[in-house]
Parts: C-alpha cells; sequence; structure tokens
C-alpha cells in the first residue's frame, strides 16, 4: 500500500519555536496518511512529553527521522556520543510504533570528508536498529566532497540488504535525479524503501538554494519521476517535508501542505 506522509519537520521550525504540541491543532487539520517525526536535539529533555503528544494525535508516526547529528557525531569521531543518541532515538521510535527510520549518515559542515569512517560505522547503528525491530534506511544527503549516488553504490556493495530513502530534493542539488532511470544503476534502486518527495530551485551544487519547496514549485520533473516509480511497482511510503510555515512569524499554511498531498496523491493513485 502506498501511503503519503507529512514530516513534522514541515511544520516546525525555528521561527515558531520547534514546538511539538502545536500538533494537537495541526494534525487533525491534515489530510495524509501519517507522519514522520523529524527528531531535534532540543527534544532530548522532553522525551516524555514528547512521546505523549505524538500518542494523543489521530495520525500515526510511520517514519523516524533520526536526529541528524548523529551522523555528524560520527563524522568527529565521537562515536559514543552518536550511539548513544541512536539509542534514544530508536527507543521513542519503538514506543511511538514507528516502522522506519530516515538516516543522516553524514550530515553538518564535516558532511561526507571522513565518509570511509561513516560507511564502517554504520554496522553499529544498524544494529541498534534491529534491536528495536525498525528498519534502517539510509538517506542520501548533499556532500561536499564527493556525491550521494557513488556513496549509496559503497553502501549497498558493503551491505547487501541495506535500505535507501531517496529524496528528490538532494538528488537535484547534485543533478542525479537522471541516475535512477539508468537499467546500469537498478542495482542502488532495488534498495530504495522509502522516498523524500521534496522540489527545489538552483543550479548544481548552489548552496545558497537549499530550501524544501512543494511539489511543482521548483524544477524537478515530477511526471517522470513518478511514472519511473510506478514502473518499480513500489508499495511503500512518500514523505513530503516542504518547508510550510513563514520563516518570519513561523505561521504554519495547513492549506498549502494539503495540497501537496492531494497532488502526490494524484500521482501514485
Amino acid at each position: 500500500m502506498n501511503r503519503v506522509l507529512v514530516s513534522t519537520g514541515a511544520l516546525l521550525g525555528r521561527p515558531n519555536g520547534r514546538d511539538f504540541t502545536l500538533l494537537n491543532t495541526l494534525v487533525p487539520q491534515l489530510e495524509c496518511d501519517g507522519l514522520e517525526l523529524l527528531m531535534y536535539d532540543t527534544w532530548y529533555d522532553k522525551i516524555n512529553q514528547l512521546k505523549a503528544t505524538l500518542n494523543s494525535v489521530s495520525l500515526p508516526v510511520i517514519a523516524f527521522h533520526l536526529e541528524k547529528q548523529i551522523g555528524e557525531l560520527i563524522s568527529y569521531s565521537k562515536l559514543d556520543e552518536a550511539l548513544e543518541r541512536m539509542e534514544i532515538n530508536c527507543a521513542l521510535a519503538k514506543d511511538l510504533k514507528a516502522e522506519k527510520l530516515v538516516l543522516h549518515l553524514w550530515n553538518g559542515p564535516i558532511s561526507d570528508k571522513n565518509i570511509d569512517h561513516n560507511i564502517k560505522c554504520f554496522e553499529y547503528l544498524d544494529n541498534i536498529a534491529k534491536h528495536y525491530d525498525l528498519t534502517l534506511t539510509v538517506e542520501n544527503v548533499v556532500c561536499n566532497q564527493r556525491d550521494p549516488f557513488y556513496y549509496l553504490c559503497l553502501l549497498s556493495k558493503t551491505y547487501p540488504s541495506i535500505k535507501f530513502t531517496f529524496d528528490t530534493k538532494m538528488a537535484d542539488f547534485h543533478k542525479q535525479i537522471d541516475l535512477i532511470y539508468d537499467e546500469n544503476n537498478r542495482h542502488v534502486v532495488e534498495h530504495f524503501a522509502h522516498f523524500h518527495v521534496n522540489d527545489r530551485l538552483g543550479e548544481y551544487m548552489d548552496w545558497q538554494n537549499l530550501r524544501v519547496l512543494h511539489v511543482g514549485e521548483g524544477s524537478v520533473d515530477f511526471d517522470k519521476f513518478f511514472a519511473f516509480v510506478k514502473s518499480l511497482n513500489y508499495k511503500g511510503d512518500f514523505t513530503t517535508e516542504a518547508t510550510s510555515f513563514d520563516l518570519q512569524t513561523g505561521r504554519i499554511d495547513i492549506q498549502k501542505v494539503n495540497k501537496t498531498v492531494k497532488k502526490i496523491k494524484e500521482y501514485i493513485k
């Protein structure tokens, strides 16, 4: 079954204080099938309140986006701290009955500088996820040394059973979406277990244009993308992460979110 999820990161950000209690009024207005929770590093001292809020809303947490600094900490050789955060994240995801995890295996200014170390450490993260009966997926996060598709290739060779989350915006940043249509890359595509459906404007590796846009607001060819995904007979989830709050006031545009959800549902029906 194909489901359309909305990332809490599309709704909650610095302008509105990342206030997860807003979900009490926001979630009933959403017309999606579930949520992808984006874990923030400012929430660790509020785990019980966060859990209570999400257990009380009407939509399930289907995907759990791990706190992004986990991969960044590994890049800085702070493995113990990374694994500690991974444990906390997985315990929360399990309590929320999430099904899958999304990981930034590399992240931040250091990005993929120490990628061999990060790839080696994936095994430790995956073992923790498996302990909690959660499926760990690695996202094709933007890079500043090389490119994400190259690393997906390396990861699929190193870990034959690995799963990936493919993000259209991240791929477009490196102008790599067309790579998934190449039959020669099917050995990577077969590991896709989740999709982040996001748009963007900007040239190749244009760091000034990283904002996550709604489907149809940027330059991604979604007609071609969804036609390809259908050809795979993919049965899984699609998440929209498009920024839906005003960057100054934090005001959230639910109608815009629901319009994007409807558009994605039209593509996958």
